[in-house]
């Protein structure tokens, strides 16, 4: 019997208790930036809270990924509950940035601890399995029916596809092309000669 469920903080965000019993692995599904301690709010794909990275991991994630927010949508990363992160001067833990996709090779950055102190930081490149060519091209009719159909959306059709593996961003734009049945069943005004 799992109880992880009843250790959980009532929050509006993800916390590092949330990540005591295990790290986990995890898509962004979407960026939002506000004002405030916690400008930048991360959505992500599945049963969770939104991550608000603290300031040394969004530095992490820019230095990355870039520092076009969009662009981290689709990307996966691994967090991690580090119980030695200390916030005025008492050790109470926080969440770290374990493993990033969607970089080439393990990265290394010099990140502040205290305001006379930094330390090296090392984020490990994170392997995704993606879809086939094959294996996509198999599926790609069943959900191009079902949204010409009106039974499942684009967004909804890319979410349920990456459940099973990531898609590329060729495999995205296919079906973001599917064209609209409306589009697809008007009349042409006999310009093809049927």
């Amino acid at each position: 019997m799992d109880l992880s469920d009843t250790i959980k903080p009532k929050s509006d965000q993800l916390n590092a208790d949330d990540l005591i019993a295990k790290p986990i692995t995890v898509t962004i599904a979407r960026v939002t930036r506000a004002d405030g301690d916690q400008p930048v709010a991360l959505f992500l794909q599945g049963d969770y809270m939104p991550y608000k990275p603290c300031k040394s991991m969004r530095r992490v994630l820019v230095a990355a990924w870039g520092n076009d927010g969009k662009a981290w949508e689709g990307r996966s990363m691994t967090l991690y509950c580090d119980p030695e992160v200390m916030f005025g001067g008492v050790k109470v833990g926080g969440i770290r940035i374990s493993h990033l996709s969607d970089i080439e090779r393990d990265l290394s950055l010099m990140l502040t601890t205290t305001r006379s102190k930094r330390k090296q930081y090392t984020v490990r490149k994170l392997d995704v399995a993606h879809w086939s060519d094959a294996d996509f091209a198999a599926k790609l009719p069943v959900f191009i029916t079902a949204i010409d159909a009106g039974k499942i959306t684009v967004a909804a059709a890319i979410v349920r596809l990456e459940k099973t593996a990531k898609l590329t961003a060729e495999q995205k734009s296919q079906i973001k092309q599917t064209p609209k049945k409306d589009e697809t069943t008007a009349d042409d005004g006999g310009i093809f000669g049927d």
